[in-house]
């Protein structure tokens, strides 16, 4: 049975939040956060580098104990290590972890300090009044605690997007070669290109359902049958995703491909539609009457009911429905209007490719410019530069650059803001570089006014390019910090300043309404990978695909520029 690069990666991750619960050596937590990075950005699958023999060791942050890991992992689909540091460790706690401000260690204090074992135990302690007594909490500590176990969602399993891409691409792979299957799409929130997924739905138009589901439900990574019927059947596969698929006649797969896309907002907008024409529309196609006048593609069916082709991105009930009908649907952007990348990291600081490494990569992809922009001075456990590294970089890129046609590295840097809002670099330093890229990473606890203030101060400074990953976000690992937005995009419209959709798939920071409000009032957004490594630089399509979620179009995404314009639209008045 296959082993996903995602389920590797995943055990690794699962290893280090062990090991920094129970307070190990720094240096090895971060060892696996590594290599569950490398792991997870190869655009081959590990597993089978391993069947054919290659020597994982060579991988960046990949030595020979953690190849020799992966080897296990990839054998057996466990990990032993995990099992011997687990022993007397609740998986709670981990859960704890994601709850702001519960860190690994307040976490472990929570669970041995009063002795518990589950969430539920720990919400119990919150709502009798027994964590404000605990050394080092308070009341508001309990207070905050209860309130985000209150929200329900700390252990709501959902799957990152590039997670489910991971387990969902194969097995749709695999649907389209059976037997009497025509064709086949994933459909949902998946089509919707969310930023996580609940589960998959499936649709496989075809003629014997039965042989159809028959060996859908045979597919090497399930793990338990729910439901298997002749037209529909629900599995849960081994990484835990829940998979639902229908087998529908080829004269309903649009209506289908409909229903089964939108959300339920946009598709009650659109019923609503076909009843004020007198039809009928459902997941089998639009009725006049009993008669079916349409159902086989979905542009008949947006058709009928008076609408251009909305796409799936779109398709949320925001407003999209209304542009439809009026000729105001975005011209979205897509990832060929990409010029370059704004955001990514070396060696030199916590990356795994040097300069020039990372300079091909990007002419690889036909990019005129990357900015590279390793962490400045206080980030010291990612490796942030010094006043001097940075300099010696500088020149060093200069160097480099002297040998591209057609191709610019631009000096750049992801300079910390400090808590009342300077930079960590000194304003001389600063000019030299071609663009400052600017970002908070720590003291998230401050109060939305704070934080706020703290960003826009920073913006105040004319050096400042941009604002990096704006709210801090970490999907199912740390919420936004409260961040007053309208505040914020006001201040960048001022400004001149440009706000970043991190397009690293454990970011997607902007969110998509926050890209819409902030292009509605005319700033301009970058896509940019915060690459660590050269596969990582792929992570643009999934900042694309939330910038087309949040109606941005070409106009609205900075680095659709060439050179030369990007240079004038960082340009600060």
């Amino acid at each position: 049975m296959p082993v996903h690069n995602s389920e590797i990666a995943s055990i690794f991750d699962h290893v280090a939040d062990l090991l920094e619960i129970r307070d190990a050596n720094r240096f090895r937590v971060r060892a696996y956060r590594n290599a569950a990075d490398t792991v997870r950005d190869q655009s081959r699958s590990v597993a089978r580098m391993v069947e054919e023999g290659e020597d994982l060791s060579e991988l960046p942050d990949i030595g020979d104990d953690l190849a020799g890991k992966i080897a296990d992992i990839v054998r057996t689909g466990h990990l032993p290590l995990l099992d011997e540091i687990s022993q007397d460790l609740p998986e709670a706690i981990v859960q704890a972890t994601r709850i702001p401000g519960i860190g690994p260690k307040r976490a472990r204090a929570l669970f041995e300090g009063l002795e518990l074992s589950s969430l539920d135990d720990l919400e119990k302690a919150a709502e009798a009044g027994r964590i404000k007594d605990l050394k080092g909490f308070g009341e508001k500590t309990q207070a905050k605690i209860c309130a985000e176990l209150a929200r329900g969602d700390i252990t709501e399993r959902r799957f990152r997007l590039d997670e489910a891409e991971d387990f969902a691409e194969p097995l749709i792979a695999y649907i389209r070669k059976i037997d009497g299957v025509t064709k086949a799409e994933i459909a949902g929130s998946y089509r919707r290109r969310k930023e996580t997924v609940g589960d998959l739905d499936i649709l496989a138009a075809g003629g014997d359902g039965g042989a159809i589901i028959g060996r859908f439900v045979a597919y090497d990574e399930v793990d338990k049958v729910v439901l298997q019927g002749k037209t529909r059947s629900t599995v849960t596969l081994r990484s835990g995703l829940n998979v639902d698929l229908r087998v529908i006649p080829e004269e309903s797969w649009g209506a289908a491909l409909h229903y089964f896309t939108g959300s339920k907002a946009h598709n009650i907008a659109g019923r609503k539609r076909a009843q004020e024409r007198g039809l009928k529309l459902n997941e089998y196609g639009i009725f006049e009457g009993k008669t079916r006048i349409a159902g086989a593609t979905e542009d008949a069916v947006y058709d009928k009911i008076g609408l251009p082709w909305i796409d799936p991105v779109l398709r949320e009930d925001r407003g999209e429905i209304e542009a439809a009908e009026t000729g105001g649907l975005p011209d979205l952007v897509t990832i060929d209007d990409i010029r370059g990348d704004l955001h990514t990291h070396t060696t030199a600081s916590d990356g795994r490719y040097g300069l020039r490494d990372m300079a091909e990569a990007a002419m690889a992809r036909g990019y005129e410019y990357l900015a590279i922009t390793d962490h400045s001075k206080s980030q010291t456990q990612a490796g942030g530069l010094s006043a001097d590294e940075l300099g010696a970089q500088i020149d060093e890129i200069a160097e480099l650059n002297d040998g591209f046609d057609g191709f610019r590295l631009l000096a750049s840097c992801e300079v910390d803001i400090l808590e009342d809002g300077a930079l960590d670099f000194p304003d001389d330093l600063l000019g030299r570089l071609d663009l400052v890229v600017a970002a908070a990473h720590a003291r998230f606890d401050l109060s939305e006014t704070a934080q706020t203030d703290r960003i826009i101060r920073a913006m105040d400074n004319p050096a400042v390019s941009v604002i990096a990953h704006p709210t801090g976000r970490l999907l199912g690992q740390r919420r936004a910090y409260p961040l007053d937005m309208k505040r914020l995009i006001e201040a960048a419209v001022e400004r001149g300043c440009v706000l970043e959709l991190n397009a690293n798939p454990n970011r997607l920071d902007l969110g998509d309404r926050q890209c819409r409000m902030a292009a509605g009032q005319g700033v301009k957004i970058a896509i940019s990978t915060d690459a660590h490594s050269t596969g990582a630089l792929g992570h643009i399509r999934y900042g694309v695909d939330q910038a087309r979620r949040g109606w941005l179009e070409r106009g609205d995404v900075v680095n659709t520029l060439g050179l030369r314009g990007l240079s004038e639209a960082l340009r600060r008045t």
